[in-house]
C-alpha cells in the first residue's frame, strides 16, 4: 500500500522487481576470485605492517600492542604529552580515527603511522586473508548474497562476504580489486542507478 501512497509504484515494478531474478542468478554464478593474487597481496601486507610497527615502536621509544588503544593513549597523551588528548566514559585515552587525525594533522608522525597501520590490517584480515575462504572449492568463486531492499540509502549490498566496500581510493584497495577476475571474453562492470 505504501508504494502506490509515496508515488513510488514505478520504481517498484521497472527496477526493483525485475532487478531480483537477475541478482539471483549473480549470486548462483558468483564472482570469480584470483586466489593467488590475494595470497601475494597478503605476504605483501604483511611484511609492511611488520616495517610499520618497527617505525611505530620506535616512534614510541618502547614495544607495545599497537592494536590496544589503551597502550595507544597512554603513549600518545601520557608518555609523548601530544595536545588534544580526550577521554572515553571509561576514562581511557580516545584514540579512534578522527583523534589520531586530528594529531596527524599537526606534524605527529606516530598518529599517521598507526592509522596507515590500522587501514592495512583491516584490508588484510577482511580482504586479503577472509576473501580466500569464502571461494567455493567446486566453482573458484565467491557467492555472495545481495541485499536489495537492506539499506536505508536504497542502495544494493551484500554479505557473506561483503563485497561492496571494498576500498577504491588507496592503492592497496586497487590492487584487491583486481583479485576480482573474469573469464575469457567477459567484462566485470560496476554499475549504479545514476
Amino acid at each position: 500500500p505504501r508504494l502506490a501512497a509515496e508515488h513510488v509504484t514505478t520504481v517498484y515494478e521497472t527496477l526493483e522487481r525485475p532487478l531480483a531474478p537477475v541478482l539471483a542468478l549473480m549470486e548462483q554464478t558468483g564472482v570469480k576470485v584470483d586466489r593467488a593474487t590475494l595470497a601475494g597481496l597478503s605476504g605483501s601486507f604483511a611484511q609492511t605492517l611488520a616495517r610499520l610497527e618497527d617505525e611505530i615502536r620506535e616512534l614510541a621509544g618502547e614495544d607495545f600492542n599497537i592494536g590496544s588503544p589503551k597502550q595507544l593513549g597512554e603513549i600518545l597523551f601520557d608518555k609523548m604529552s601530544l595536545p588534544g588528548g580526550k577521554r572515553t566514559k571509561t576514562g581511557a585515552w580516545s584514540t579512534d580515527a578522527s583523534a589520531l587525525e586530528e594529531l596527524a594533522a599537526l606534524g605527529h608522525e606516530l598518529p599517521k603511522k598507526v592509522l596507515d597501520w590500522r587501514l592495512l590490517a583491516k584490508l588484510k584480515s577482511t580482504y586479503t586473508d577472509a576473501l580466500p575462504t569464502y571461494i567455493h572449492p567446486e566453482t573458484g568463486r565467491v557467492h555472495t548474497s545481495y541485499a536489495l531492499a537492506a539499506t536505508t540509502t536504497g542502495r544494493l549490498s551484500s554479505v557473506e562476504p561483503n563485497l561492496q566496500n571494498i576500498p577504491v581510493r588507496t592503492a592497496e584497495g586497487r590492487a584487491i580489486r583486481k583479485a576480482f577476475v573474469t573469464d575469457s571474453g567477459k567484462k566485470l562492470i560496476s554499475a549504479d542507478y545514476s
